[in-house]
This record gives C-alpha cells, sequence and structure tokens, in this order.
C-alpha cells in the first residue's frame, strides 16, 4: 500500500522542463513513484485527485523573521497555507541564537515591529542555546509546520560575542580574541548546517529596549574588514552571504562587489536587500541593473532579492521605519512618550525641518516624499477615509506637512494610512522578474504584522506570469515560474529540498489554477498565535488545496490539520551541503 497516491494533476517538477499530467505515489515520506497514467487507486490509504490542478514542489521562502514566532507556534501556518513548504530565519543579521534573551529580543523588535513586551517573555521562557549547535538541537525538536532553514545572523553574533554595549558603540572594537571567537562561533554554524551569514548595514534598523534604545543594530557598527574576515569562512565553506547596504550610500555596494568577484578564488555567494523599481529614486533601478551585470561578468555569484509584486506599506500615525531615513522623522521615532513626541510635532522649528526634507528631492531615498501618494484606511474621523493627505490639505488650505503632523496628534496611531513605494508599473516589474539573476524572495513574512504581507509571495510569481502569458506577453513560461521559487532556490542556498523527483522527499503544493484571477494583494487581519495580537496576513480561498511536507498532508483541501504544530514528522531543519 502506498501512504498517499496523486492522480490526473499538471505535474511541475521544480525544473524548467516542461509539465505535464502525471500521477504520483508518496510512501515512507518520500516519492516513490510518478507515472504517465493513473496509479490504481486501490493501492493507497489515501488518494487525491488532481485533475484541474497544478502539482508543483512546496514553495521556498527564503527571507523570513519567524525567528521568535517559531519557539511557540512552530507550525508557521501563515506560510504553509499559501504551499510555503521551507522558511529562512536569520535574516537581515537578527538570528536568536548566540544572544542573552534580552539582547536578542531587544536587536529584533523594534527593527522587525513585533512588541517587545510579547517576544522578551518567549526568549526569556524558551532560550536555553547560547552556540548554533544548541539552537539546532533545540528547533529539531519541535513539532515545525514547514522545513526550516537558517542564517547566522552577525547583529545576533557580535552581541553575543561583545554584549550589547559595547556591540553598539562606535568607539570600540572587537578584540582578537572576539574576532577568534566570532569565527569559531560561525565555523559551528555552518558545521551545524546553517546556509550563510547575514549582515546588514542599513543605519535606520533600530535597537529597542531600556538600555541602548535607537542605536542602529550592532553590525552596523563593524568595519568591513571584520565583515570580510567573516566572509572568508562563509567564502569556505560554499555557503551565502546576504546583505543590506545603507539606502544613504548607495555606493556602499562596491564594498559587496568586492568581496563577491571570483578572481583566483571561488566567488562569494551573495544576495543583497533588495532590487526594487522605487517611486522616489528611479535611478536605483538601474544602478542595481549595473551592479549585478557587473559582478557576475566579473567572475562573481550576485543575485539581487526582488519581491515580485508592489510594494505597499501601511503606517500607524507616524510609527514607520520609512521615516527613520531622514532626520526629521528619526527625532519622533527616537521620542516613545507620546506627550514629548506631541510636542515635537507641533514645534515650529521641527516643522520647518520636516518641510526641508518633504521639500528635497534629489538626494537618495526609499520614501517617495509624496503624501499625496498615501491614503487614509482608517480613522476617528471617518470623512477622512478613503482621502489622501494632500486633498484634505488643499480643502483646509493648509501645507500638507503641517496637515499630516495635525492629524498624527490628534489622532495618533488610530490614524492609518498606506502608500505604495515600488514595483507600481507593470511592464518594469515584469522586466525586473524576468532577469535570472533576481532572487525571488523578501517577503518578511513573520515581520511588521501591522505593515506588510507577503505570506503569499511565490503565488504573485505565478499570477503575474500567468496573467501576462494568457494575454500574450509572456514573461516566462510557467514552467520556469515555478522553478524560480523552487529548484532555483535549493539549488543556489544548497538544500535538499525544490524538487519533485523519484526518491525526494515529498515536500508538495497543489493549487487550483484559476484562483490566480482573485486579488493576492488584499490584507486581512488574523491572530497570531500565542502572541493575543491580530496581525495583517493574505487568505486566498480556493487557491492552494492540499500541501505535503514530508509525505504528509499539512494543508486538507484548504484546511491547516490539527497535528501542525503540535506533533512533530512534519518539517524538519534542513542542513546545507558541506
Amino acid at each position: 500500500m502506498y501512504d498517499i497516491v496523486i492522480n490526473n494533476g499538471r505535474y511541475f517538477d521544480g525544473s524548467p522542463a516542461p509539465s505535464g499530467i502525471k500521477h504520483l505515489a508518496i510512501e515512507g515520506g518520500n516519492i516513490v513513484r510518478i507515472d504517465d497514467f493513473p496509479i490504481d487507486t486501490s493501492l493507497a490509504k489515501r488518494v487525491i485527485d488532481a485533475k484541474g490542478l497544478w502539482i508543483m514542489p512546496g514553495f521556498i521562502d527564503t527571507h523570513t523573521h519567524y525567528d521568535a514566532e517559531l519557539l511557540v507556534s512552530p507550525g508557521l501556518t501563515e506560510s504553509l497555507r499559501h504551499g510555503v513548504t521551507t522558511v529562512m530565519v536569520g535574516s537581515c543579521s537578527l538570528s536568536m541564537v548566540c544572544c542573552e534573551p534580552e539582547d536578542a529580543s531587544d536587536i529584533f523588535t523594534r527593527v522587525e515591529t513585533v512588541p517587545r513586551e510579547k517576544v522578551l517573555p518567549i526568549l526569556q521562557k524558551t532560550m536555553s542555546w547560547r552556540t548554533p549547535a544548541q539552537w539546532v538541537e533545540h528547533v529539531s525538536q519541535l513539532p515545525l509546520g514547514p522545513n526550516l532553514i537558517s542564517m547566522l545572523g552577525h547583529s545576533d553574533l557580535r552581541t553575543g560575542v561583545m554584549g550589547l554595549s559595547r556591540a553598539t558603540n562606535p568607539t570600540i572594537s572587537p578584540s582578537e580574541q572576539e574576532l577568534a571567537q566570532m569565527e569559531a562561533l560561525l565555523k559551528e554554524a555552518f558545521d551545524a548546517g546553517f546556509v550563510g551569514l547575514s549582515t546588514m548595514r542599513l543605519k535606520w534598523d533600530k535597537v529597542d529596549g531600556d538600555r541602548e534604545w535607537s542605536k542602529s543594530l550592532p553590525g552596523t557598527y563593524a568595519s568591513w574588514r571584520e565583515v570580510a574576515r567573516l566572509n572568508r569562512l562563509v567564502r569556505q565553506y560554499r555557503r551565502v552571504h546576504q546583505g543590506a547596504p545603507d539606502a544613504a550610500t548607495p555606493l556602499q555596494v562596491t564594498q559587496y562587489m568586492r568581496e563577491c568577484l571570483g578572481w583566483l578564488r571561488a566567488p562569494l555567494k551573495t544576495t543583497l536587500i533588495s532590487q526594487m523599481d522605487l517611486k522616489g529614486s528611479v535611478y536605483l533601478r538601474f544602478l542595481t541593473k549595473v551592479v549585478s551585470v557587473v559582478t557576475n561578468l566579473l567572475k562573481g555569484d550576485f543575485r539581487w532579492q526582488l519581491i515580485p509584486t508592489p510594494f505597499k506599506v501601511y503606517a500607524d500615525g507616524i510609527d514607520v521605519v520609512l521615516f527613520e531615513e531622514f532626520k526629521a522623522g528619526e527625532l519622533a521615532l527616537d521620542l516613545r512618550d507620546e506627550v514629548e513626541r506631541n510636542a515635537l510635532l507641533q514645534d515650529e522649528g521641527y516643522r520647518r525641518q520636516f518641510r526641508q526634507f518633504y521639500g528635497e528631492k534629489l538626494s537618495p531615498r526609499v520614501w517617495q516624499r509624496d503624501f499625496g501618494d498615501a491614503k487614509i484606511v482608517d480613522c476617528p474621523d471617518p470623512s477622512l477615509i478613503g482621502k489622501n493627505f494632500e486633498e484634505i490639505a488643499n480643502a483646509r488650505n493648509v501645507h500638507v506637512v503641517d496637515l499630516f503632523l495635525d492629524l498624527v496628534v490628534t489622532y495618533g496611531k488610530k490614524l492609518r494610512w498606506y502608500t505604495v513605494i515600488g514595483n507600481h508599473r507593470p511592464e518594469v516589474l515584469k522586466k525586473l522578474v524576468r532577469d535570472k539573476r533576481a532572487l525571488i524572495s523578501f517577503s518578511d513574512a513573520g515581520a511588521h504584522i501591522r505593515n506588510m504581507a507577503f505570506y503569499n509571495l511565490p503565488l504573485r510569481l505565478l499570477q503575474l506570469v500567468k496573467q501576462a502569458n494568457d494575454t500574450g506577453k509572456n514573461v516566462m513560461t510557467l514552467e520556469q515560474a515555478v522553478w524560480r521559487v523552487t529548484g532555483d532556490q535549493a539549488d543556489w542556498f544548497g538544500i535538499d529540498a525544490g524538487y519533485i523527483k523519484k526518491g525526494n522527499r515529498a515536500d508538495i503544493a497543489i493549487l487550483d489554477p484559476a484562483q490566480l484571477s482573485q486579488d493576492l494583494e488584499q490584507v486581512h487581519w488574523a491572530e497570531m498565535q500565542n502572541f493575543d495580537l491580530q496581525r495583517l496576513v493574505n487568505r486566498n480561498s480556493g487557491l492552494i488545496k492540499y500541501v505535503l511536507v514530508n509525505g504528509k498532508i499539512a494543508v486538507d483541501n484548504e484546511y491547516i490539520v490539527p497535528e501542525i504544530g503540535e506533533q512533530t514528522g512534519f518539517g524538519q531543519f534542513l542542513q546545507a551541503h558541506t
């Protein structure tokens, strides 16, 4: 008897090879049979008729921030329900492996906008490890939903060795002994199967807590010499360096380019955050393209992370990370006391500074500095809902910056609005995703719980490609699109996943292609399990029918099975290839 037989589906094996109708049998967690003819259903304990459906490898999400969530809600159902069967943690220099609990919380919570009062107690209760090998031992015992892979975060590593205060002190450099200790921990991580090292140079990502409040992340204080020293191990183990240049100094990317080159040595696999068609800095798209082409021509192995959908960001009042990129916004976000913050926002000198920034159009920026392109979605004054700030300012005959600050003072976080900062032009986005050197990634699943929701990121790529192809404007084949979020990711990060082949572990997503016509950008509020919070998520009814992890049904006819997060045997920690 087979455990599961899947008949009559359109089969994508995870490579760019042509798809076709196939029939699969699964036994003992593995794919044991792939046939051109239907398999006798009497030989199966469970049969799935996939007629009209697509059978494909489970998607791989290589940029999430589930580091805290997986400790108490290891089912990670928000990704699983969208066909994701492997997730990566430890991105943006923010793993939770080497630090003390309070340090791990403080470098994570403000950056990823998950409340400190929720995360810190979880870490204080669960963290019994201080090394990569111990962390792997712990997560391997959790009842994971999807499979798990991990980066080791540089801010985590640096803080674990130096302590948070020293690691965020710009006058202190690590001693030779401390650098050697960082190298030893990184080596241990790679021996334990971590896929790479993540770093951060972006200054606007800030520390939480009462001790080092509002300092930049520890990794931003490291010299490039320190980063390059750690990169020698990354190169030696053929692992991946994930980085984020400082948006205010775009030419900093040349440091990553130099490290990546493979002259007289193996190239350093490097992926940076991120490539985007920004409204506010159109030239950055051309710069990122040049960087990718030149670095790979010079024997590098370089890939920008690219999100294949418009980048929509929500904000509550003035609380949005985009405002960290200019001094006036940074000053306001540094104040936690609402009375102090409101006094600052009403100060005329402060407002002049904000208006001055708002009027600048040439300096490097992520936010397009256009309140006319920001729509209010919730407010105690219902007459404002659905309008942009410029409309309201014009009606009241005030400067739009003054109008925005007045509304923030009046309504605080009850003023909810959104803006699309990039990937807004469909034809440009299609050109970006067509580049095979782009890495389809950067969902940020598990983070920014009130600001962003890209849990269904792989599905958005499939939708973009299918809709373009249906109108005769081919972007790539459907097989190539599936490969970009399955086999391509697995091969580049060096993990055993991403393919449906005989003998492989059965990580499979089965979807109804007719449902790709629905609005995949739509957001909903749902419970963040075991956090007593509501967060933005995606819900795509009828699209993902079944998900299998390790040969076990995790999503059954659209429903998460009750065993997810309660029983082991589904996801597992996947080690990178040595």
